[in-house]
């Protein structure tokens, strides 16, 4: 159950800061954590990866920020007490409060600088998209100019920036979409777009590529489109994973992995460098965040129902009321 509500606002310790919010951008992943996660969370939860802001106070032994500078948050964030075998990182607004609220405290070194050229929301509409795809496509898949790239649910936030990611690496990019989002992905720079509703994927993507399938696939959909994107890989192609919003569970052809000679990777977000990245990128306007509504905090529960019912191109954004010294 959401619901606004007034907690105490927190201190920042050693190493910490204090950020007061000024944007916070929705995932998938606060839609899961609503819904409930094996894991271990703080109640009241506050969830919320993305945001931007500004710092409110600076905690002992924390030199690297002043209060006043512009941040922006990375959401992973290291376990001083990680375990063999264990992810050795938690995510922000998953097993810790998030950044759907006035204030919240974080490690210094979990916060990169705002570029003057983007407004808080844009950059709040960053982090976990881009840094996902960028480490997905340029990291992982070392997806390079002339290649194919398969982008599978192109109109999501995180598809959205993978299309974008795609252009700029010079690929050609085939986006598969529902119909009321073809022409907005197609103006990011794909150069074909497939409907996923009324087109059959696979065969589709081996016409337009002269039966030889695409280079890279990247996939987030899970159970609804990991057929087509198996089916869709060229020889020695790689397929790039970060989700499973369809579900979780999917058959799978084992002979067409291993005649094909597929490699198959899984990202979780990646690393803080991927962030510093994209934000500057974003700032010579060789990328940009896809946001298709900005709410303030107050409709956070909206927000939450329209992600869930779909139909959203890019990112929904939450706003705090922001005093005059913001900037």
């Amino acid at each position: 159950m959401l619901v606004l509500e007034e907690v105490p606002r927190p201190e920042p310790g050693p190493g910490e800061v204090r950020v007061d919010v000024v944007a916070a951008a929705l995932n998938r992943l606060d839609c899961w954590v609503r819904r409930g996660l094996p894991i271990r969370m703080e109640m009241p939860h506050i969830g919320g990866a993305d945001f931007s802001g500004v710092v409110a106070a600076v905690g002992p032994a924390a030199e690297r920020w002043r209060i006043g500078d512009a941040v922006v948050g990375y959401p992973r964030i290291a376990r001083p007490d990680a375990r063999p075998g264990r992810i050795p990182f938690a995510l922000l607004g998953e097993e810790r409060n998030g950044a759907f609220c006035e204030s919240l405290v974080l490690p210094e070194q979990n916060l990169v600088a705002k570029p003057a050229a983007l407004s808080f929301a844009e950059a709040a509409a960053m982090p976990v998209a881009f840094i996902t795809a960028w480490t997905m496509l340029v990291l992982r898949a070392g997806l390079h100019e002339g290649e194919t790239l398969l982008v599978q649910g192109a109109g999501s936030g995180v598809g959205t920036a993978a299309v974008q990611i795609g252009r700029h690496v010079g690929a050609r990019v085939i986006a598969c979409t529902s119909a009321g989002k073809l022409e907005a992905v197609r103006a990011l720079g794909a150069d074909a777009v497939i409907d996923d509703r009324s087109e059959r994927v696979a065969p589709r993507v081996r016409e337009l590529t002269a039966q030889a399938g695409a280079d890279v696939v990247f996939e987030h959909v899970g159970a609804a489109t990991w057929p087509d994107s198996i089916a869709s890989a060229a020889p020695g192609g790689r397929i790039v994973t970060c989700g499973a919003t369809t579900g979780a569970q999917s058959a799978l052809d084992l002979r067409l992995v291993f005649g094909r000679e597929l490699r198959i990777e899984g990202v979780t977000l990646g690393p803080i460098e991927a962030l510093e990245k994209v934000l500057g990128l974003a700032a010579e306007r060789a990328l940009a965040p896809v946001i298709d509504r900005v709410w303030p905090l107050a409709r956070g529960r909206e927000a939450h129902e329209l992600l869930e019912r779909g139909g959203v191109l890019g990112k929904l954004v939450l706003e705090v009321d922001a005093p005059a010294s913001r900037h």
